[in-house]
């Protein structure tokens, strides 16, 4: 009797992976030198570093906006390149800083269907679509409200919402604290603590990187310059220091 084959492992395609990544603009500026960056599915990754570190430019590449100069991004196994874009662009769900970029319908539930439904997704799946992911944020009892009629925290979790409908692979979350009251604040922190998806956050905001993010990855003039869990990089001040990172005044650790 033949003995019975050893299993097949399966292999998981990170979320996100980005290999050497370079990159330069038009006018000769480096903006990335060989970025190297591995976010494993699940996983709840802060992005940190000083104005012009090219955070931006990294994210940019994500989706296709930007094509790399040398290196490689993929999303899910899927390589960012011209004839997947579109599938590219549902799978990374950026989540801009001003809701007002994303929110342009007359009601909520509009602005929540537009996004897979371009996608092609319809009838009975494009409803429950909207309904499921206006209850992930707290926010389907004002699914038939204008946007316009909400407060700053209420259309920043109607921006994720927008997101989160068209299912991605990634979110990308692009200073989600900035302009938010500490309750709006606090409400945003408990949504994003209870999705289970994968998360990268940019942020200058340490304490709040500290709260939703486990790991952090430091980004300066184009090179990542650190990456290890976010209380470990922000207890070290000569890192911070050195990378123009700063914990707000009196900001405890303990």
């Amino acid at each position: 009797m033949r003995p019975a084959p050893a299993p097949v492992e399966r292999v998981v395609a990170p979320s996100l992976a980005v290999s050497e990544l370079a990159f330069a603009y038009p006018d000769g500026h480096q903006a990335l030198h060989g970025v190297d960056l591995r976010i494993e599915r699940g996983e709840r990754v802060a992005l940190l570093g000083p104005n012009g570190a090219g955070k931006t430019t990294l994210v940019l590449h994500l989706n296709g906006i930007l094509a790399a100069g040398h290196g490689t991004v993929a999303v899910g196994g899927l390589p960012v390149a011209r004839e997947n874009l579109r599938e590219i662009r549902r799978r990374v769900g950026i989540v801009f800083q001003d809701p007002d970029d994303q929110l342009f319908m007359p009601s909520v539930v509009e602005d929540v269907a537009f996004g897979p439904a371009n996608f092609g997704v319809r009838g009975e799946a494009l409803t429950r679509r909207v309904r499921e992911a206006l209850d992930r944020v707290g926010m389907a009892e004002h699914a038939d409200r204008s946007p316009l009629h909400l407060s700053g925290g209420q259309r920043r979790r109607v921006a994720l919402a927008t997101v989160l409908a068209c299912e991605p692979e990634i979110l990308v979350l692009d200073e989600p604290s900035s302009n938010l009251d500490p309750v709006a604040r606090r409400e945003l922190a408990e949504v994003l603590l209870g999705l289970e998806a994968t998360m990268l956050m940019v942020t200058h905001d340490l304490p709040y990187a500290l709260q939703l993010c486990p790991r952090s990855i430091v980004l300066d003039d184009g090179e990542v310059v650190a990456d290890g869990p976010t209380r470990e990089l922000l207890a070290d001040p000569d890192l911070l220091r050195r990378h123009r990172l700063e914990l707000p005044y009196g900001f405890s650790l303990t």
